[in-house]
């Protein structure tokens, strides 16, 4: 392998000549000679233990993206004068984020392994889909709209995969690693943001941090390599927004020199394959036939009569019938009951509608209440009013998923409850050391027998809560939801219904916006 140092870039520092009797894997040892020492000497190896394991997976990350940027330079070489230092420094500065904060999080990924490590592999691919464009369009003219949208779909298939990865692991122990990844991804679409693509990133973050604050709840006093996993993966978006502050402000920045992009150009999907492809469109509608002479000349002699009709004048009425009285039904009643009914007539030509195929019914999930390490799963429950978790301890935690019209009872002290994607589902529970946190729900309603600190509604519509006299000091957080309803015991052991507040007023202060919760007046 030899680079031109005219060319500049890692060519220029360093001139790769392979070693007589060595393979390709030679090549990889001058890759590394750029980044490390220990790299390029052999003596060298990865210290024992996880700190070491982690500097060699934090290295290979790194090779990764040396060897890419290798290949990008001896592929495209002969580039002439668009290549240049500004164009090459979008690259490189792409780099910096992917060496950095990309490659920290999924070293920390590594470590915790299993569904975050899956995923983060797919973020990966999403990242180097989007170096690809950025190189792309460092080289090449923006093109056509129709040519940017083809252009675009290998980061938009790429960031589906990401989602889809959470959506198949709802039930996954670190499924707020997976959501907090999954909220925040679309932040790759920055490249069709403009002209503020920063903030756009910036509001993609703000939504992941929901779901890493709750990871950071969840392992402060854990593990620390949760905490650290949280710290490296919002500081790629913080890299993201500074870097398309500098290069990209107002959006994805195209050279003005060199050739126009071209879909064939396109970097290959992510692994997985891409979505199925649409369903084809409703057949066209039938022509009509006006080959018929017959017809044709019907219709002509039809005109020729109505306009000699026409041409009579004053004369036309003559040939109408007399109509006596006895035949009006206004002067008739009793003719109004013998008339038959009215006929109709011809409907105009409207294309017939294509049959639409039936949705194929989903398939029934099989009911689920059991204890899976510290996990109670109770997933798709049908009407069923005596679900009781019983003999509980602190560690664990209870999540209820796509249950309707069931009722659930928790005895005991617990860490969590959560009820997600619930409908008409009723739940009783003693203690709860943590949170009681209601979402995607309908018509919930939940009481507490003993003390909770924080109960949250979120993304819900109706629910009512029921606290006890040991949980009135609790704090309720609510987003996105409606018709909420707090009930109160009162000295009679009644309880008092109390709504929390849907609409909000704001004003300005002079010093800052003040938000008061506002009543609608009936």
């Amino acid at each position: 392998m030899e680079e031109d140092s005219a060319e500049g870039g890692i060519g220029a520092e360093t001139e790769a000549r392979p070693h007589p009797g060595r393979t390709d894997s030679a090549r990889v040892c001058v890759v590394c000679s750029l980044h490390t020492p220990e790299a390029a000497d052999p003596r060298i190896t990865a210290r024992p233990g996880s700190a070491g394991m982690a500097e060699l997976a934090s290295l290979v990350q790194r090779l990764e993206v040396a060897v890419g940027r290798l290949e990008s330079l001896s592929g495209g070489g002969g580039g002439g004068g668009s290549g240049g230092g500004a164009d090459s420094q979008l690259v490189s500065d792409f780099d910096a984020i992917m060496e950095g904060p990309l490659a920290e999080y999924m070293s920390l990924s590594q470590k915790i392994g299993g569904d975050v490590l899956k995923h983060a592999n797919m973020v990966k691919q999403a990242f180097s889909s989007q170096r690809e464009l950025i190189r792309m369009a460092s080289s090449s003219q923006k093109p056509s709209d129709a040519v940017l949208t083809s252009l675009l779909q290998p980061v938009s298939r790429a960031i589906q995969q990401v989602q889809s990865f959470r959506e198949q692991n709802r039930t996954s122990p670190l499924f707020n690693h997976l959501s907090a990844v999954s909220e925040s991804v679309p932040a790759l679409g920055w490249v069709a943001m403009a002209p503020k693509p920063g903030p756009y990133v910036k509001e993609m973050q703000d939504a992941a941090m929901f779901y890493t604050n709750r990871v950071l709840k969840d392992y402060k006093e854990k593990d620390k390599t949760h905490v650290d996993w949280v710290k490296a993966y919002l500081s790629i978006w913080t890299a993201l927004q500074s870097y398309i502050k500098t290069h990209h402000t107002t959006g994805l920045v195209w050279s003005k020199s060199g050739p126009v992009a071209s879909a064939s150009a396109a970097p290959p999907p992510p692994a997985g394959g891409a979505p199925p492809p649409p369903p084809p469109g409703p057949p066209p509608p039938p022509s009509m036939d006006t080959s018929s002479s017959s017809s044709s000349g019907a219709g002509g002699e039809d005109r020729n009569a109505l306009f000699a009709s026409i041409n009579k004048g004053a004369d036309i009425t003559k040939g109408l019938k007399h109509i006596g009285d006895d035949q009006k039904t206004h002067k008739n009643p009793a003719l109004r009951g013998q008339s038959g009914p009215v006929r109709s007539g011809p409907k105009p030509f409207s294309s017939p509608r294509p049959a639409a195929a039936a949705p194929a019914p989903a398939a029934k999930q099989p009911p689920v209440l059991e204890l899976e390490g510290k996990k109670w799963k109770v997933e798709n429950q049908e009407g069923v009013q005596d679900l009781v978790i019983s003999n509980t301890e602190l560690k664990q935690v209870v999540y209820a998923y796509k249950c309707n019209k069931s009722t659930l009872q928790v005895q005991g002290k617990i860490n969590s409850i959560t009820l997600d994607n619930c409908k008409k589902m009723g739940l009783v529970f003693h203690d709860v050391v943590g949170i009681v946190d209601i979402i995607n729900c309908k018509d919930v309603k939940v009481q507490v027998m003993g003390k909770v600190p924080t109960i949250s509604i979120n993304k819900t519509d109706g629910c009512h809560v029921y606290l006890s006299k040991d949980s009135l000091s609790c704090e309720i957080i609510s987003a996105k939801s409606s018709e909420m309803n707090i009930l109160v015991p009162n000295k009679d052991g009644e309880f008092t219904e109390i709504p929390l507040p849907e609409q909000f007023k704001t004003v300005w202060d002079g010093s800052k916006l003040v938000t008061t919760a506002t009543e609608i007046a009936g």
